[in-house]
């Protein structure tokens, strides 16, 4: 009896082989993290590249000696500090790289620059462009008016809500309806804005503005009737020779409508340099010298902002 010939095994064309393997290895690329991907690219060009804005004083600006300067731009340098350690590379170049406000997420993403030294809301939208940072500043929304504002207006945005909830048809819902509120276009602000005047159903005039010092001016020149704004990036945003009399122009209320902690925006899916960020951040703000570099842009470092920077350290 003859031998059953075995049955020949099924083999694929030699195209299609080809094109699996190069899916494959795509497959395989694309599951690899990406942790040090920035590091590694510090390394092969020699140099770290910060994003900052030339005017966001006390954030970032550009000084008289046409260099860098801020709170950020400080945290940045000590983060450029780590990364020469880090790396072996004590000769490494720090470049400053302007961005514009409108697109400094991109520059992250696309990888024109390493770190963005502006402070950013790391919303959940935001999330879907950028990775970020500890917080290192606690911000929020506040109303900015003329300081001869009436005090309808004031006392409307002045109230909290477990006392004197505004509600469509309130007085002063019908204040806040002939109000102008003038807002930085493309920020969290804008949006929580909108939407607490959909919710209250109230029809006021929102303005874009590009930017504070805009704000600020229309304000003062009576085109708006209210800013919402972080108080410091307010005060900062006044020109220097209106700063000392400031009081007597505007005021910035003490009614904190949003909690919103900025943070430092880097590329995602890179855990490596996110790592060496934070860590950078978490020891500077255990150091005894952290209050008086605070204080140095904002003020007092009291008992609240303290607070702040403990809860947002984590342990080593």
């Amino acid at each position: 009896m003859p031998l059953e010939r075995p049955t020949p095994a099924f083999v694929l064309p030699k195209q299609v082989t080809a094109s699996l393997a190069v899916t494959l290895s795509l497959m395989c690329i694309a599951a690899m993290p990406a942790a040090g991907a920035t590091l590694d690219r510090i390394r092969e060009r020699g140099n770290i590249t910060f994003g900052y804005l030339v005017d966001a004083r006390p954030f970032s600006f550009l000084d008289a000696n046409g260099a860098a300067d801020g709170y950020a731009v400080g945290l940045c340098r000590r983060i450029a500090d780590r990364v020469k350690v880090r790396l072996s590379q004590p000769q490494l170049v720090v470049k400053w790289t302007p961005v514009r406000f409108d697109n400094r997420l991109q520059d992250v993403a696309r990888g024109n620059i390493d770190l963005l030294c502006v402070p950013v809301s790391a919303t959940l939208v935001r999330r879907e462009t950028a990775a970020f940072s500890l917080p290192i500043f606690p911000s929020g929304n506040r109303a900015v008016l003329r300081a001869d504002a009436p005090t309808e207006l004031r006392d409307a945005l002045s109230e909290t809500p477990n006392t004197k909830a505004v509600w469509r048809g309130s007085p002063a819902a019908k204040v806040l309806e002939k109000t102008a509120f003038a807002v930085v276009s493309g920020t969290s602000t804008q949006n929580w804005l909108a939407e607490r005047g959909t919710t209250l159903h109230i029809n006021a005039r929102v303005v874009p503005v590009p930017d504070y010092r805009t704000g600020l001016q229309q304000l003062l020149d009576r085109k708006v009737d209210v800013f919402f704004g972080d108080r410091t990036a307010v005060l900062s945003a006044l020109p220097p020779a209106a700063r000392e009399d400031a009081h007597e122009q505007i005021v910035v209320l003490d009614r904190l409508f949003t909690h919103d902690p900025v943070a430092l925006a880097l590329a995602r899916n890179d855990d490596d340099f996110r790592l060496l960020v934070d860590g950078t951040l978490s020891q500077l703000y255990q150091a005894d010298a952290f209050p008086a570099q605070y204080a140095k842009w904002f003020g007092e470092f009291d008992e609240r902002t303290r607070q702040f920077f403990i809860w947002n350290t984590p342990a080593p």
